[in-house]
């Protein structure tokens, strides 16, 4: 496929500067109870939401393997976003392991 293609296309393909980013998150939990296991997430989906995020994947008891991106349609995830959710996870001590994968493109790299 050709690489100079137009604005429209590049936006309709979400290539070039309609690139969108997002990333892996991977951590280790270790709740003392199945109540502070429910706090956390509730916290955890309200923290994301703050940052005009979003996450899926998976979850239990023990691990959290998820993929983390950007609410809005044409918005990617930030840096500085990353290194928010990062600092929010080591300062909740059921949280271990965090790691924390770099930024890719949602649409071809995922």
């Amino acid at each position: 496929m050709a690489t100079n293609r137009s604005r429209r296309l590049r936006k309709k393909l979400l290539t070039g500067e309609f690139t969108v980013f997002g990333f892996e998150l991977e951590f280790n939990l270790e709740p003392q109870d199945e109540a502070e296991l429910h706090t956390f997430f509730d916290d955890f989906v309200e923290f994301i939401e703050g940052q005009d995020l979003m996450f899926g994947g998976s979850a239990s008891n023990e691990k959290f393997n998820v993929f983390v991106m950007a609410g809005g349609r044409y918005d990617s995830v930030t840096e500085t976003q990353q290194q928010a959710i990062e600092s929010w996870l080591d300062a909740k001590p059921m949280c271990s392991n965090i790691k924390i994968g770099p930024l890719v493109d949602v649409n071809g790299d995922v």
